[in-house]
């Protein structure tokens, strides 16, 4: 970790915000909301089906709205959209710990999904790759490991308050500590924040050039670079999502799974350690195309062999490739196209992440459902890593030429 030192040279408040902020996205994320399923279908009265289909929309919608008001991170102080993004997250806990019926809580979903894994998600990463031009892939990888820093402590705090209450407790003191302890700590570490225009005056002698989104969604590259930045977080979450129903196919005990997602967690903080000194070198164009190999080969040992060995192979090299890819796909919007307008640039990609994490469960359960099988599933996997990671390279060959 000691590359990272350098950090917080400049901005040491700065550099602690997007670690601060993307742990805080952890309310809204998957893994914490897991932890309540079994509740919220017993108290609702879901079936399976009804309460995916009520997070799957409210997971699109909240897609939509970061798509709306994710350049809000270009035009408005840093401190100020903090308080949005908190207050927005907030209000979410409150409406799913009071909520009376399914139609509040799927209110409360769209409100979670935006504010947390949306939002302030968004503000963390691209403060991270706005202002620390010269080590962005340092600081992009430091504020990815706010992820597996809120997976060691949301859920675990979550189950507790279960086990001393009911489900409505855990989101109830979400509530009150997001506005009182976690909007303070994030005000203060954001107040360095410079403004926009001076981030993006950083580049050699001043004169990068600043691409708008319009210009962004007129660059041929963009669609070459987009399949492989999805393909990380498509293929995780179909994978993760139906790990139960793969390890019961294969044979694998829940003691087995237990410990291979052991190594998947060690293998995520690792290649966070690596990834970040590693795109500072190489270049995120570079690293973007390498990093979804490993979760290839792994779903090609999840497709052709299935020993005890294989959970603890495929689950690290997925989380090796998690690691390797948020940090490339994270920098290399900001090294493309600048910084100036990286907030609507970033929101576009981000709502497209967004919606691929929607989708893929629902893909992969129509392919487990089928005729085909876990070989089928995994190499198709396989295929779609491959195929990014390919189309990533070519996209090195078009220069960025956008037509007026």
């Amino acid at each position: 970790m000691r590359g990272f030192a350098g950090l917080f040279a400049v901005h040491p408040r700065l550099a602690l915000f997007p670690l601060a902020a993307v742990a805080t996205s952890g309310f809204g994320q998957t893994f914490f909301i897991s932890a309540f399923g079994g509740e919220l279908r017993a108290a609702f009265g879901l079936s399976h089906t009804a309460y995916g289909a009520l997070y799957s929309g409210a997971t699109v919608l909240a897609a939509w709205l970061l798509f709306r008001f994710g350049s809000l991170a270009d035009r408005w102080e840093l401190g100020r959209a903090v308080n949005l993004a908190v207050l927005v997250l907030a209000a979410g806990c409150l409406l799913i710990g009071l909520a009376p019926g399914p139609v509040v809580l799927g209110l409360g979903f769209v409100l979670i999904r935006f504010g947390g894994q949306g939002f302030i998600a968004h503000l963390g990463m691209t403060t991270a790759a706005r202002y620390f031009a010269a080590a962005r892939g340092k600081a992009v990888a430091l504020a990815a490991g706010g992820i597996p820093l809120a997976e060691a402590l949301l859920p675990p705090a979550a189950i507790l308050l279960i086990a001393q209450g009911d489900w409505r407790w855990p989101w109830l003191a979400a509530a009150l500590v997001l506005p009182l302890l976690i909007l303070p700590l994030l005000r203060f570490l954001s107040r360095e924040a410079p403004p926009v225009a001076a981030a993006a005056a950083q580049g050699p002698g001043g004169k990068v050039r600043q691409f708008t989104r319009g210009e962004v969604l007129r660059d041929r590259g963009f669609y070459f670079l987009l399949p492989a930045v999805l393909a990380t977080p498509f293929v995780a979450t179909a994978v993760l999502f139906h790990q139960a129903a793969i390890a019961e196919e294969r044979g694998w005990s829940l003691e087995l799974l237990a410990g291979a997602f052991v190594v998947f967690a060690l293998g995520h903080f690792a290649s966070l350690v690596i990834a970040g000194p590693l795109v500072d070198r190489l270049s995120a164009a570079r690293a973007l195309p390498l990093a979804l190999l490993p979760m290839a080969a792994g779903q090609v040992l999840l497709a052709a062999f299935a020993g005890s060995w294989v959970p603890f192979c495929y689950l690290g090299l997925l989380g090796v490739s998690i690691g390797l890819a948020t940090t490339a796909g994270g920098t290399i919007w900001a090294d493309r196209y600048g910084v100036l307008h990286l907030g609507a640039i970033r929101s576009l990609v981000h709502a497209a992440i967004i919606i691929a994490t929607a989708v893929a469960p629902l893909f992969a359960g129509v392919i487990l459902d089928s005729r085909l099988g876990v070989e089928d599933l995994a190499l198709l996997m396989a295929g779609l890593s491959l195929g990014g990671s390919a189309l990533a390279l070519v996209a090195k060959r078009f220069r960025i030429q956008v037509e007026p």
